[in-house]
């Protein structure tokens, strides 16, 4: 369902841009981008409302890891060396518009989720991602209509395309929650920590449409589409994700390292992969790719939280409330209190 679907929704999207006059990047950035962030939204606003803001922020940094590092450097690898030639171009332009609009989010975030959400920060998660929107549709369009490897000789049926991007959509998200759920089901029978489950197997399983989106669009000679989606994705995931988790379900985060070494990672991988991208062309040569992957497996070992330290700080957070609740009762304490009575 992913490998078919995503091919299906690389190939309408790409038609449905020509068609329209519509710049590849936008259509990557926005229809794909929020298509393949879906699964995220889904599986973080969940666990947000099932009280387990964790697994939901550890999904979302651990998606934009894996978009930046582990998509991005296999379908490096794909357009360099399965389909020579074909390498991950990107304008300059793409770079100061939609590179820095994902840079920008992954640092908002950064600064609103240190010890969790509030309910506010989920507001000016929301705010910040209108502004983004805005700024990518606001996009100049000189270079829409450009011919791609999609863009068949006939006439193209713009409605024929749009169902096909729609149901190439719904079976990318779809076998990914599939993914998702098994990976979830085998993570607890383990016993693994909600925060690691989130940075690693939930999130490269939500990753799993970019993923197969990136190769096909790499495969096809749309690297436009690619670049778009990644950053795309990661907008949307640094800001509306993040914004449904403090909306739905605020509260501070058990595992610190989600709001420490872990966002850390985000930030640089982040910094590396706009500089590599914005060396020559974009991603022209195969080692850069091969070295985005390598961050990515050298990065998963410092996600792994400390679970003796994590289970004394939810024993903290479990406490705070009854301390407080026998601080502010009357005559709790003090030189005037009464000796407790028992009946």
């Amino acid at each position: 369902m992913l490998a078919v679907g995503a091919d299906q929704l690389v190939i309408g999207a790409s038609r449905l841009a020509f068609a329209r006059g519509i710049s590849p990047i936008v259509v990557g950035a926005l229809v794909i981008g929020f298509g393949t962030s879906a699964p995220e939204m889904l599986v973080s606003g969940l666990a947000a409302a099932d009280g387990n803001p964790d697994l939901g922020v550890g999904n979302i940094i651990g998606s934009n890891v894996a978009n930046l590092s582990l998509v991005l450097g296999v379908s490096a690898l794909v357009g360099a060396v399965a389909v020579a030639g074909r390498y991950i171009r990107v304008a300059r332009s793409t770079l100061w518009r939609e590179g820095v609009v994902s840079l920008g989010a992954v640092l908002l975030f950064w600064v609103l989720v240190q010890d969790g959400f509030e309910r506010w920060e989920g507001i000016v998660l929301l705010a910040g991602f209108t502004l983004a929107m805005a700024i990518i549709v606001k996009r100049p369009n000189h270079d829409a209509g450009a011919a791609d490897a999609s863009s068949p000789d006939k006439p193209i049926s713009q409605s024929a395309e749009l169902g096909r991007t729609l149901l190439g959509l719904a079976a990318t998200v779809l076998g990914a929650q599939m993914a998702v759920t098994g990976a979830v089901d085998i993570a607890e029978e383990v016993g693994l920590g909600a925060g690691f489950v989130g940075l690693s197997l939930v999130a490269v399983g939500t990753s799993l449409p970019e993923l197969i989106t990136g190769v096909q669009a790499a495969r096809r000679g749309q690297a436009d589409l690619l670049v778009g989606n990644i950053l795309g994705s990661n907008t949307f995931n640094s800001l509306l994700v993040s914004a449904v988790v403090a909306l739905v379900g605020p509260g501070p985060l058990v595992d610190a390292n989600l709001s420490g070494l872990a966002v850390w990672i985000m930030i640089g991988i982040s910094v590396v992969a706009w500089v590599l991208m914005f060396q020559g062309d974009g991603l022209e040569r195969w080692w850069e790719g091969a070295l985005l992957l390598a961050v990515y497996l050298g990065s998963l070992p410092f996600l792994v939280s400390d679970h003796e330290e994590n289970a004394s700080r939810r024993a903290n957070l479990a406490a705070a409330p009854v301390a407080e609740a026998v601080e502010e009762a009357p005559g709790a304490s003090g030189p005037g209190a009464l000796p407790a009575t028992r009946h």
